[in-house]
């Protein structure tokens, strides 16, 4: 079965209903971030190949907000988006799939809750996505929204975080440019906030549903250490309270997805946290920074700094769930397997 709250149901529906009708579980998810409307975007023809049966648009799907910052720019944006053809033909080839945004389209380089114009670029996203008038999103702030695929024992839940709408201005660098410190330092004000309270409280709620894999998916890295550059690491109360959250839910299954970075990357954190979390970071889909460096403390093993997409490979029988990146070629250059039964407090 598929339930859902806020999501597009234009996105998903009609050609959605078979999963939900069979009952059948979902075992290949794939996801990425970062396409540039103004570059081709061959990776697309790589990502049908793996034969998704879900994919999840992780943010900066449009690039707006990179010269001047205004609502022209981020509708430019979208309309260059509409005629893109291996974007739009993607797309149109794969009817299950849900979408978030991150700063581009939010139209504000590393935009948060000051951007000015920030609910006529939500409209922008709605229509863009095809979002029917009743959908929720319409009626509160923000994008957040999730789904949950799959019966009993073999459910999928999708949690989609906004993680601009509320999101508090940044501490700026002291050092801009030096290695950790980049753009961004760790902010400890314990007045600033990430997803804002209406999104906490939903989350709480989305937590205490029954799920076997949970898929948070954050368009900044939530357990990446060692840079300066977006992270949930600028607000550590933040991030505390989200694995404090995690652990007071009891929710079992949570693996992070996250974008925005311009590379890929695995990571793994057991700090302050209920069980090991892991992080798959898929940036981008033709944006890349093939010269990127950090410290990576907790991340595992080493960048991929190439374009590249994510995928999440679902063994029920086995009870195991792999997380992967790949290759323009679809070809994978770093996974890692996770035992379900260790997605869980002890």
């Amino acid at each position: 079965m598929i339930t859902r709250r806020g999501l597009a149901a234009a996105a998903l529906l009609p050609l959605a209903v078979p999963v939900a009708a069979q009952g059948r579980a979902i075992s290949r998810i794939a996801f990425g971030s970062c396409s540039d409307e103004r570059q081709p975007q061959p990776i697309w023809q790589a990502v049908r190949a793996w034969q998704p049966e879900f994919f999840i648009f992780a943010g900066d799907n449009v690039y707006g907000g990179v010269r001047r910052h205004d609502l022209a720019e981020l509708q430019e944006a979208y309309a260059r988006a509409q005629q893109h053809p291996e974007f739009m033909g993607f797309i149109a080839s794969q009817p299950h799939h849900a979408a978030i945004w991150d700063d581009h389209d939010f139209g504000v380089n590393d935009g948060g809750v000051e951007n000015p114009f920030k609910q006529q670029a939500k409209d922008a996203f709605l229509e863009f996505w095809r979002a029917p008038p009743d959908d929720v999103r319409r009626r509160r702030e923000g994008l957040y929204h999730d789904l949950t695929i799959g019966p009993a024992g073999q459910r999928v839940q999708i949690i989609l975080l906004d993680t601009r709408w509320f999101r508090s201005a940044l501490r700026i660098t002291d050092a801009r440019g030096a290695p950790g410190r980049e753009r961004y330092l760790p902010d400890d004000d314990p007045a600033k906030t990430m997803l804002g309270e209406e999104q906490w409280a939903w989350l709480r709620a989305c937590l205490q549903e029954p799920a076997e894999l949970r898929l948070i998916v954050s368009s900044v890295q939530v357990l990446a250490e060692g840079h300066g550059w977006e992270r949930w690491g600028n607000f550590p109360r933040e991030r505390q309270r989200l694995y404090d959250l995690i652990a007071s839910t009891k929710a079992r299954g949570v693996v992070f997805l996250s974008g925005d970075r311009h590379i890929g990357a695995l990571y793994r954190e057991s700090h302050g946290t209920p069980y090991a979390f892991t992080e798959i970071t898929s940036s981008g889909i033709n944006r890349s920074f093939p010269n990127a460096r950090e410290q990576g403390p907790n991340r595992l093993g080493e960048l991929y700094a190439r374009i590249n997409f994510g995928t999440v490979e679902i063994d029920w029988q086995q009870g195991r769930v792999t997380l992967a990146l790949r290759d323009e070629d679809g070809a994978i250059q770093r996974n890692v397997s996770l035992a379900l039964d260790a997605l869980r407090a002890a």
